[in-house]
């Protein structure tokens, strides 16, 4: 077998391995300060281009002259996930003549203008193949097929390399094959490129440029267990040579985005039949390279010369779908004259539906109303909202890419950071138009554009909406994952605009969709997430669930949910994302346990029955005839079960301060069961998203939260009109009444209103104002909601004289009774007729929870279980997210914790503090608060946060009923536009003003643009009129104190202001790099002149420290030599006198002693130090002192021992003189002893030496 074989060989078995496990990216970070400085090797000769992130240089090695090319990012905090990728691929590529080498990564840091991060490559002086057809074809020429055959091979070898190492190109073009001047092929940009694992490869991301993209690429993003493989390279060399052959790809001519859906609707796409690049080489095409390549290199070489010497090659380049620049296409400039319906010529309905419906058909599902966004259901997944398109749509004019979700989340956060003030996003629609959606991308978006430098913060937040949504969202007849709760969530942002934190506030949970749901609808989703999760990790014995029958709650389609969790697997990996959001927000292992167990205690607590037994009082009581689902339900929630039977088959009532116990009837009962399971499960949503704002609440050391700003986003259930509509539609629909109201009011109503307080004519607009309708439903005291309120506080009221009394008072167009349904009445929304099923309204509102069940559940073992029923409830019915102190420590006990109802102490000694303390009225508010009332403080809550941003609308819009893709019907989107006032706003936006702003504001914003920056000029119509013509802009209107303006004349003038700022930016980079410069080499100087000063310093010390030892050793040397000379000298002398004298006591000698002169003294020590200069006379006497050290230690010698000690006689020895001496020596004699020899030689020594009357004492001694 050949070499090709076996290398065709080998990259099929790779190309075809299956797919066995998913791999996930782990990033390495490199740290930026382990990377070298560039400045020590490199230096920047000449700019020869510009990159996807930066601008690029030729520069040369300092220490052999070599050339390269080298990008430089800048300036830079972080190294990106691309330019690490390519870092990383580079690094581990081993080098091959057709792949661009690579010669390391530098960092160069500057703290006052930011860092610049090098990658430093192979110099290709060629340029790119692009820029050579490009060239050629300026001058009316094209490449030989010879050439493109040889460029072809090159490309194919470089490809093959990098497929035997496992890594995908994944952005195969003509701009990324760069030639040398030599002619040779290279192969360059691995920013996108996929580095395989032997576990996986395949990928299924869809990354590339649009032209080149293969189709199986671009479907992994609308197909979600798709994935391509290494032959996703062959297509894009293929979409090359034609590049080649023709200048442009196929398709150049339309916009990158809507290629994207042409491309594989419109192409072969069965990748599968496509031949490797080994396959290919072995093409007659690529074959007859063979043998010719140095003369088609040298060809190639001499075409690039030419193109270089005219100057003729051009520098085109089409970026990737998620460079950071915008994508910029000839004519992009204007909008499109469907991309927004204010550009329509005529306004009428069937041109507005004519133009969605185009778009729809060719998946342009975005449209603009001028600033409004409308969004059509697509029903299946688009490839438009990956990564790359966040970085599209980030900065940039809006009318640079077709409309998008992005574009206005991109509006909204500019905005804030531009003006410093809150905004609003308020997405509204109909029940499945994708509202949740659309607010997931929008917060996908904005936590893009506000990157925080902690990663897990934005992780965080990314992963708040999936956990939310599964334990408030459910299957209803219309919608999949409709939203059963309304959510507004707050993004917070540091003054730079950096996300630092985020909030939710929930309102109207639909708590009874827990214990029945209708026919064809669903439980929660997490009910049936971890159902199937337990199953498939075997732990529901643990859980005590059931592995044959599913509980009630969730059992309301016979046979069809054991079946779902057994045979799908969509409820067990959602289960294991929710573990995964769990654990990435922050929940401890502890607290996700107990939340497992409440809603598993929920379930079970759901099985338990109700029989009726019979009595001799002739009362109806009930009993549990299946005690396992109780002990279960009562293990699960930590309590007794004999407490909770109870509990459920029992009441107490309170009579003149008497406590009787009252059982309750089987409906009774069930009811309660069912109130403390609906009383569980709201709780603890409201505890999830309590704990979830404290683990995303801002970081105090980041930024003071009162100096942040905020952007909030609305997603609130749609409208809704099923077949049988209840107490849970009736809030719904109103909430959105009174969303529509606040959309009428700042689209239509300020708007008008401001034009005749101002002066300004402009053609009224006229809207359907549901004003009259919110009033029906929300004033006091004859509305809607207060006269439930009134019919619940009456104990003998039903739902039949609720009707009558809505009959009675509410005489309105809005409202009606059908003949002939006793318990039903009929409103007419905004959207429509809807009529209204009474049944069970009072109970409903009531949401009475006995104080039995709430004392039970607080003495729970679990702790989270104690903290849910201890905690106050808020005025919208949610759980306070701090515990209120008891205020009233003294309050006495409930009166059925001292009746005789408790039967064991053991029940109080459960609870671990004293909230059991708190009366059961403080968390339910059971006496005041009903569910109307909770739901009219909702809206006041929520109507509050909205008015203190500007709003940004997004209006979704569902297409058909059938929820099927690319069907549009005509009837209901028409129906949604009418009630929604689309061709209203069409109108006020294409006519009338929608942003007004004060004359001083307008000044304070834009006066830059038309004033010098030291100028501080006044509010006045004048500066405002001044700053309008300078801009350029045209139909503007000035009012008495206002200006306004068109929705597109702010855009204009933020980009305008942009402009200015960013040249005062650069002003400002320069400045301060001069600064810097100067306080640097001040610096730079100070530390200088320390370090000579140092140095200095330390140099003398050394001399000196070298100086003393070199003194000292050698003063020891002289101290040594003196010693032994002077003691050869008197051991000599000695010898000598020894030998001359017969040591006899000679009187003359003696007398000779007495009266002899000693006036040598100072000439002795001249004469002793004449040998040693070095040493000095401190050391003298030590000298000397060993000298006659020496001498005492010879055998001939021995001390004599004087009467007077020694301290006496050091300290008398100075004043000795040589009198006084002779007298001694001669009264040296005790016990009439004579002279000794001893005696007699010292009276020599003294003699003949002239040693000191001190030195022979100390000789003596």
């Amino acid at each position: 077998m050949s070499a090709a074989e076996n290398t065709a060989s080998l990259e099929a078995n790779w190309i075809r391995k299956p797919l066995y496990g998913l791999f996930q990216y782990n990033s390495s970070m490199i740290g930026l300060e382990s990377l070298a400085d560039p400045s020590d090797t490199w230096e920047i000769i000449e700019t020869i281009g510009k990159g996807t992130y930066g601008k690029v240089y030729k520069v040369a090695n300092k220490k052999d002259g070599s050339l390269a090319a080298v990008k430089i990012l800048d300036p830079i905090s972080d190294v990106d996930e691309e330019i690490e990728a390519e870092y990383n691929i580079l690094q581990f590529l081993p080098n091959h003549p057709n792949v661009v080498r690579f010669y390391g990564m530098f960092y160069k840091a500057d703290q006052y203008v930011g860092g610049q991060l090098w990658l430093v490559l192979e110099l290709c002086n060629g340029g790119s193949v692009t820029e050579l057809v490009k060239g050629l074809l300026k001058c009316g020429q094209r490449l030989d097929e010879a050439i493109i055959s040889y460029i072809l091979y090159g490309a194919l070898l470089g490809l093959q390399h990098l497929h035997n190492n496992r890594i995908i190109h994944r952005d195969v073009k003509g701009n990324n094959i760069l030639l040398t001047t030599e002619g040779g092929v290279k192969l360059v940009d691995f920013g996108v490129s996929a580095q395989l694992t032997s576990t996986r490869l395949r990928r299924n991301t869809s990354v590339g440029t649009p032209f080149w993209m293969a189709p199986e690429v671009i479907a992994c993003e609308q197909q979600y267990d798709y994935s391509y493989d290494a032959r996703c390279d062959v297509w894009s060399l293929g979409i090359t040579a034609i590049e080649l052959g023709d200048g442009d790809p196929p398709l150049f001519d339309m916009h990158p985005v809507k290629t994207l859906f042409k491309i594989p609707r419109c192409l072969i796409k069965d990748f599968e039949k496509r031949p490797s690049v080994t396959h290919l080489l072995e093409h007659p095409f690529i074959k007859q390279v063979h043998g010719k390549d140095m003369s088609l290199q040298n060809q190639l070489a001499e075409l690039i010369q030419e193109q270089q010497q005219l100057g003729s090659i051009a520098k085109t380049r089409r970026e990737r779908i998620h460079t950071r620049r915008p994508y910029h296409v000839d004519g992009a400039d204007k909008y499109s004259l469907d991309d927004d319906l204010v550009n329509l010529e005529v306004l009428d309905e069937d041109t507005i539906i004519h133009q969605l419906q185009k778009r729809y058909a060719d998946l342009q599902i975005y449209t603009y109303v001028g600033d409004i966004l409308i969004a059509l259901n697509p029903f299946q997944n688009l490839s438009i909202y990956s990564p790359q398109f966040s970085k599209l749509y980030h900065g940039v004019k809006r009318s640079s890419n077709p409309p998008h979700i992005f574009a206005s989340a991109d509006a909204a956060y500019q905005s804030m950071v531009t003006f410093s003030k809150d905004q609003c996003i308020i997405i509204s629609g109909e029940s499945g138009s994708g509202k949740t959606e659309s607010a997931h991308l929008i917060v996908q978006h904005l936590t893009f554009l506000g990157k925080a430098n902690n990663r897990a913060l934005r992780e965080k937040i990314l992963q708040v909406n999936p956990l939310v949504e599964a334990f408030g969202n459910a299957c209803t007849a219309i919608n999949d994952n409709s939203s059963r709760f309304g959510k507004y969530l707050e993004m917070m942002f540091t003054p730079t605009g950096a996300v630092m934190g985020a909030k939710i506030s929930e309102y109207l949970l639909e708590k009874s969709r827990v214990i029945k749901q209708a026919v064809g609808e669903k439980n929660f989703h997490i009910f049936y997430y971890i159902y199937a999760g337990l199953y498939r990790q075997k732990k529901l014995s643990e859980y005590r669930l059931p592995d044959k029958k599913p509980p009630r709650y969730i059992d309301n389609e016979t046979g069809r949910v054991m079946h779902d969790i057994i045979t799908k697997d969509s409820y067990g990996r959602q289960f294991e994302a929710i573990q995964h959001c769990f654990r990435i927000i922050g929940f401890t292992d502890e607290e996700v346990y107990s939340v497992y167990r409440i809603l598993t205690g929920i379930l079970n607590t759901g099985n338990i029955e109700f029989a009726a037994i019979s009595s001799q009082h002739q009362t109806d009581k009930s009993e549990v005839p299946n005690p396992e689902a109780l002990d279960n339900a009562a293990a699960l929630l930590s309590i007794g079960s004999e407490e909770l039977q109870e509990a459920l088959t029992s009441h107490c009532v309170v009579t003149r301060g008497e406590t009787i116990i009252r059982t309750n009837t089987v409906d009774k009962a069930a009811d309660v069961r069912d109130a403390m399971s609906k009383a569980l499960y709201g709780r603890l949503f409201s505890w999830i998203v309590n704990r979830i704002n404290t683990l995303l609440q801002p970081d105090k050391n980041i930024c003071n939260a009162e100096n942040g700003m905020n952007v909030g986003i609305l997603d609130i259930f749609g409208f809704e009109n099923f077949a049988r509509n209840s107490f849970e539609q009736l809030c719904i629909n109103i909430a959105n009444e009174q969303i529509q109201f606040y959309f009428n009011q700042h689209i239509f109503a300020l708007e008008q209103m401001e034009y005749r307080s101002e002066g300004i004519d402009a053609t009224p607009v006229e809207y359907e104002d549901n004003r009259p309708l919110l009033d029906m439903f929300l004033q006091k005291p004859m509305g809607l909601l207060s006269l439930l309120d009134e019919e619940s506080r009456f104990p003998q009221a039903t739902d039949l004289t609720l009707v009558d009394k809505f009959e009675d008072n509410l005489r309105c167009k809005y409202f009606w009774r059908p003949k002939g349904v006793e318990l039903s009445f009929g409103i007419q929304h905004y959207a429509g007729k809807v009529l209204y099923d009474a049944y069970a309204f009072l109970e409903k509102n009531r949401d009475t929870l006995p104080a039995d069940v709430v004392v039970l559940l607080r003495t729970s073992e679990n702790k989270l279980l104690q903290q849910l029923f201890s905690s106050p409830l808020t005025k919208t019915g949610n759980l306070a997210q701090a515990r209120a102190r008891v205020t009233a420590a003294s309050r006495s006990l409930p009166p059925q914790l001292s009746a005789g109802r408790i039967k064991s102490p053991k029940y109080l000694l459960k609870v671990d503090t004293m909230e059991v303390m708190r009366h059961p009225e403080e968390t339910t508010n059971m006496k005041r608060q009903t569910m109307a009332s909770y739901f009219r403080y909702s809206l006041m809550d929520l109507l509050s946060k909205m008015v203190v941003g500007q709003p940004h609308f997004i209006r979704c819009i569902k297409p058909n009923d059938d929820r099927e893709a690319l069907t549009f019907s005509h009837e209901r989107v028409l129906l949604q536009l009418r009630y929604t006032g689309i061709l209203e706003t069409v109108k006020i936006r294409q006519k009338g003003y929608s942003h007004r702003i004060l004359f001083e504001e307008f000044v304070k914003r834009y006066y830059c643009l038309a004033f010098k920056a030291h100028e501080t000029p006044l509010g006045s119509r004048e500066n405002c009129l001044a700053i309008l013509e300078k801009s350029k802009l045209d139909n503007w209107i000035l009012g008495k104190t206002k200006v306004f303006l068109k929705y597109y004349h702010i855009e204009q003038l933020n980009l305008f202001l942009r402009e200015v700022i960013g040249r005062v930016v650069v002003m400002q980079a320069y400045i301060k790099g001069w600064l810097g410069a100067r306080r640097y080499k001040k610096v730079k100087e100070k530390r200088e002149n320390s370090a000579v000063t140092i140095q200095s310093a330390w140099r003398g010390y050394e001399a000196r420290r070298k100086y003393k030892e070199i003194k000292n050793r050698r003063t020891d040397a002289a101290i040594h030599i003196q010693a032994a000379f002077r003691g050869y000298i008197v051991r000599k002398n000695y010898t000598r006198l020894k030998s001359s004298t017969g040591c006899v006591a000679d009187p003359q000698l003696i007398s000779s002693c007495s009266i002899s002169d000693f006036g040598c003294e100072e000439h002795w020590q001249q004469t002793s130090n004449q040998s040693s200069p070095v040493v000095p006379d401190s050391l003298d006497k030590q000298t000397k002192k060993k000298d006659l050290d020496e001498i005492s230690a010879s055998p001939f010698i021995r001390k004599q021992s004087f009467e007077m000690n020694d301290s006496q006689l050091i300290s008398q020895s100075q004043s000795f003189t040589d009198h006084q001496l002779s007298s001694s020596l001669r009264s040296h004699k005790k016990g009439g002893k004579k002279y000794s020899k001893v005696t007699e030689i010292f009276c020599l020594l003294y003699i003949s030496y002239k040693l000191t009357a001190c030195n022979l004492l100390y000789i003596l001694m």
